[in-house]
């Protein structure tokens, strides 16, 4: 068995990012990963600009219980004239700064009247005024390849007047549910059956990720159904997730099937709980990642070791999030049981404010309804005692998920 911090090394690495790349709007960008670095053609903002409503005037010109002429109005989007000596201009925000003005009196300070404007606190230099080029001067490195684009990055593209996006191309993955136990979701459920919840899970999971579901199949526990299964969707797919079927019972045929089909494991088992019966082998060159047929191990499995290798696969340049620290509520000493464990945790704040780490009701791998209920996993580090109140390493599903 490899330990948890091997396998994700393992996984972070184990394939290229995939080839291929894409030009889509602007507006079809939030999810995809930025295929080349951007540099700024722009200056941001274009010019010297008021940040307040307001008035520009020259710094010299002020004198106390003295009015400035009132030379002008100038909004947002029109060109100010110069601003003459002794005189002010009245602006607004976004408004050009007229040439010669080196200040901006916000117009609650001032007083209108007659013509005239008096302002009643002294301004100082570059008081209220932005300058050209101060949030982005054009040539300069704007967002990294590798980017995850958000709602912030759109915001920058497009005040750069990028109406189309670079991006890598979108990854395409295979889902190969296995077990006579499972009925489809929908269906009539016959005596002895569950229905089949990882499928509808991994589909949404991936989905989130922003990985497309090419194909997604349900195998009985029969060998050459599962040989024909992989060996179609390793051709078509860039990467494939299997569930269930990959520990050591008599009907656990995923590792027999993969191996028919010439791939061989590159990892089985990791210490870690839940989620030890993992696989990991590579059909020609698509990876194939056996996750444990559990609906809750397979979510712990996925959120830590699957998305660092879609990550990668992706082109991002942050494989692995980087864990936060906060404090395990836990009630008693939890012993060492000689492996990682990941407990279903929700993250809360205490009497005073402290961010705290509260478990499940019950941690049994069976409970899918902690799984809505959680907002992250702590981890617990084999080899260690952990007390109520120690901090440990939280990964939050809003980090790792996305």
């Amino acid at each position: 068995m490899l330990s948890f911090d091997d396998a994700q090394r393992l996984l972070a690495a184990y394939a290229e990012p995939v080839a291929g790349r894409e030009t889509v709007p602007l507006a079809a960008a939030p999810g995809r990963v930025l295929a080349e670095a951007v540099t700024a053609v722009l200056d941001l903002p274009p010019s010297d600009n008021s940040a307040m409503d307001g008035y520009a005037l020259r710094r010299a010109d002020w004198r106390a219980g003295e009015g400035l002429a009132l030379a002008g109005r100038c909004f947002a989007g029109e060109a100010p004239p110069p601003l003459p000596p002794g005189a002010a201009i009245r602006l607004f925000t976004g408004s050009q700064l007229p040439a010669g003005a080196d200040a901006v009196a916000m117009q609650e300070d001032a007083d209108e009247r007659d013509g005239r404007v008096y302002i009643g606190r002294e301004p100082r230099p570059g008081q209220h005024v932005r300058r050209r080029g101060e949030d982005v001067a054009a040539g300069q490195a704007l967002l990294p390849a590798g980017s995850l684009l958000g709602p912030a990055h759109i915001a920058l593209l497009a005040a750069q007047g990028m109406a189309g996006v670079p991006v890598s191309r979108r990854l395409r993955a295979g889902i190969l549910t296995n077990g006579d136990e499972l009925t489809p979701v929908g269906a009539p459920l016959g005596p002895r059956q569950i229905y089949n919840s990882n499928a509808a899970m991994l589909a949404a999971l991936l989905a989130g990720i922003g990985v497309e579901v090419a194909d997604c199949r349900h195998a009985p526990d029969d060998e050459a159904a599962l040989r024909r299964d992989f060996a179609e969707l390793g051709a078509r797919c860039d990467l494939v997730f299997s569930v269930g079927g990959a520990s050591v019972g008599e009907r656990d045929l995923v590792k027999p099937a993969l191996a028919a089909l010439g791939a061989e494991l590159d990892m089985w088992r990791v210490k870690m709980k839940p989620g030890k019966p993992v696989a990991l082998a590579r059909l020609g060159e698509t990876p194939v990642l056996c996750l444990p047929g559990n609906p809750v191990s397979a979510f712990v499995v996925f959120a830590l070791l699957a998305t660092p290798l879609i990550r990668r696969m992706q082109g991002r340049a942050e494989t692995m999030p980087p864990p936060a620290r906060a404090a395990l509520q836990s009630g008693a000493a939890r012993r060492d049981i000689g492996r990682e464990d990941f407990l279903r945790v929700r993250l809360e704040r205490d009497g005073a404010g402290g961010a705290v780490l509260v478990p499940f009701a019950s941690q049994g791998a069976a409970m899918i309804s902690s799984l809505p209920w959680a907002s992250g996993l702590a981890r617990l580090p084999a080899g260690l005692e952990v007390a109520d109140g120690d901090l440990v390493d939280y990964y939050d599903f809003a980090r790792w998920l996305a």
